[in-house]
């Protein structure tokens, strides 16, 4: 049925609990499992804190997100060695994460989406999140929402 599922997380509870769907699923298929977290860029208007003597902590605040981004994969990643399921992380830097999801589903050959029904949003996590509902309105890739 399914041979390679993307996982799309941001590191949040939700998004380990579709992990742990994605997986178990992969693992009862025997299929492979690509895991995605997305990095919105740095704030436009990054210039406007020099003037403000802000960019060395704009600078320490990129690195910590770097630094977990890389930490939530590689979380993934053992999990996933730990249940026998082939798993490939990407770390993508996108001002539209659905959009990044969605092409790297393509260019991996993914035939499902695994993916919590909101992430980090506020106000947006009261309803299905806005990343999981474009990621559905935009691809022609099955998706499966994890409450």
């Amino acid at each position: 049925m399914y041979r390679h599922i993307l996982i799309p997380t941001d590191g949040s509870e939700l998004a380990e609990q579709a992990v742990t769907n994605g997986l178990s699923l992969a693992k009862s298929l025997g299929a492979k499992v690509t895991v995605i977290i997305v990095e919105e860029p740095n704030w436009l208007g990054a210039s406007s804190f020099a003037e403000h003597g802000a960019l060395e902590e704009l600078g320490k605040y990129t690195e910590q997100i770097k630094n977990y981004a890389v930490s939530a994969l590689n979380r993934v990643a053992d999990a996933a060695k730990q249940a026998g399921v082939p798993c490939d992380t990407v770390q993508v830097k996108d001002a539209q994460p659905y959009q990044a999801i969605i092409t790297t589903a393509a260019d991996r050959g993914c035939d499902l989406i695994a993916m919590a029904s909101h992430g980090r949003g506020g106000l947006s996590a009261v309803v299905l999140g806005s990343v999981t509902n474009k990621v559905l309105t935009h691809t022609k890739i099955p998706v499966l929402v994890c409450h």
